[in-house]
């Protein structure tokens, strides 16, 4: 069964919305085109979609520039100019805003940098016949690429390399690129026959899941004139140069930071912490993965930053015994749990930064913050272009 119908607004997933004796999702259909499509999954209140002929197509509409796109499950707004994408990801921020937290106010300008050849980090899936690729869209099954436009030219070099071999006995390969490649690799089989396989792609270090480790086991980057080091284990912003806009960006916010004391919450390696110690009195980095407080202590050492103490908790279970000025919070996909933020509130710092990759818990957390906080702004970041993830951040003040 088909339907002809009029695709109306985007909301978070890659969809828009469509009403016709209900609400309709569509996937592939960007607002204002006039699509037919065939339905995918119905539901008492609501259906799902998908686009199988597009009659009046928007002016936006492009065509995609991976021969994957639709196959591969990774990318998701390839048929849509970039200018668009970043449109429609401003209004789903927008719409969650309101919906959720009663937030009407203007979006300040999005941070974006590349569409294409971006990604400093690389997640490989291994089929069974031992070639890399990503998962198919809603399966297992992998689709093997020799190039990715998302990956850095570095990466994608490694990925030629990778698809002349067969990599039998492994599951997935996840490759970070910095000055030089590693890799962890997911693996029944032993290091030493990883040589093989470090020498056939050119990586220049290879960690397995048990620890074991041959070569370098991690890489180096530029964090805006800080050297910032970091393993497979721990997280960092593949979209590397639009994380130097977003940090440099924070810094010039918050300004003067002599005699201030700052607590970064989920603080990964050091992101923001390293700089933000280079301005003010001390910072706390709080962050439970032992691998990414090994790389922070690291990182701190390279850069002489002597006034950065991280600690190995989690948020969760972090005490705040003392009072601090500044707060920075970048938590997972469900935001914060309601003890981290009545902790917060209690501790009431003069200033907050908020850096969200999920709309729906940004606003819901936004909505409870703001009982005794002004919001000064709050902006779109584009971390993933060409796929449907929503990232934003906020600047938050002491109401007097």
């Amino acid at each position: 069964m088909s339907v002809i119908i009029k695709a109306e607004t985007p909301v978070y997933g890659g969809y828009t919305i469509a009403r016709d004796n209900g609400i309709i999702f569509i996937s592939g259909a960007i607002p204002e085109e006039t699509v037919e499509v065939s339905i995918v999954e119905k539901k008492k209140d609501y259906m799902i979609c998908k686009v199988s002929n597009v009659l009046e197509p928007s002016d936006h509409r492009i065509e995609p520039l991976c021969p994957a796109f639709g196959i591969c499950g990774g990318c998701h707004l390839q048929f849509i100019s970039y200018d668009k994408q970043i449109t429609m990801k401003e209004e789903v921020l927008l719409d969650s805003l309101l919906r959720i937290a009663n937030i009407a106010m203007p979006l300040a300008p999005s941070l974006t940098d590349k569409e294409y050849n971006y990604r400093h980090r690389a997640q490989l899936k291994i089929s069974p016949d031992g070639k890399a690729g990503f998962y198919k869209k809603g399966t297992r099954e992998v689709v093997p690429l020799k190039k990715c436009p998302l990956m850095i030219e570095k990466i994608n070099e490694l990925l030629k390399k990778a698809d002349e071999m067969t990599l039998l006995g492994i599951s997935e390969m996840h490759i970070s690129y910095g000055d030089e490649a590693i890799a962890l690799i997911k693996t029944k089989s032993s290091i030493e026959n990883m040589e093989y396989l470090m020498a056939g792609i050119g990586l220049s270090g290879i960690v397995l899941e048990s620890g074991d480790s041959i070569g370098k086991d991690h890489v180096r980057l530029d964090l805006n004139g800080l050297e910032y080091t970091v393993t497979p284990w721990s997280f960092f912003q593949s979209h590397w140069e639009l994380n130097k806009k977003v940090v440099e960006l924070i810094l010039n916010e918050l300004g003067a930071l002599e005699n201030r004391s700052v607590l970064d919450l989920y603080a990964g390696a050091g992101n923001f912490s390293l700089l933000l110690a280079k301005r003010s009195s001390k910072v706390t980095a709080v962050e439970e993965n032992p691998h990414a407080v090994e790389d922070g202590e690291r990182n701190a050492k390279l850069n002489n930053i002597i006034n950065c103490r991280f600690i190995k908790t989690s948020a969760e279970k972090y005490r705040l015994n003392e009072k601090f000025d500044i707060i920075i919070l970048d938590p997972p996909r469900h935001g914060l749990t309601s003890d981290i933020l009545k902790k917060i509130v209690d501790n009431l710092p003069e200033k907050i930064v908020y850096v969200s990759c999920n709309p729906a818990t940004f606003a819901r957390d936004l909505k409870k913050l703001k009982e005794r906080y002004n919001i000064d702004s709050i902006r779109m970041i584009d971390f993933f272009p060409n796929t449907y993830h929503v990232e934003a951040l906020a600047f938050l003040s002491k109401r007097e």
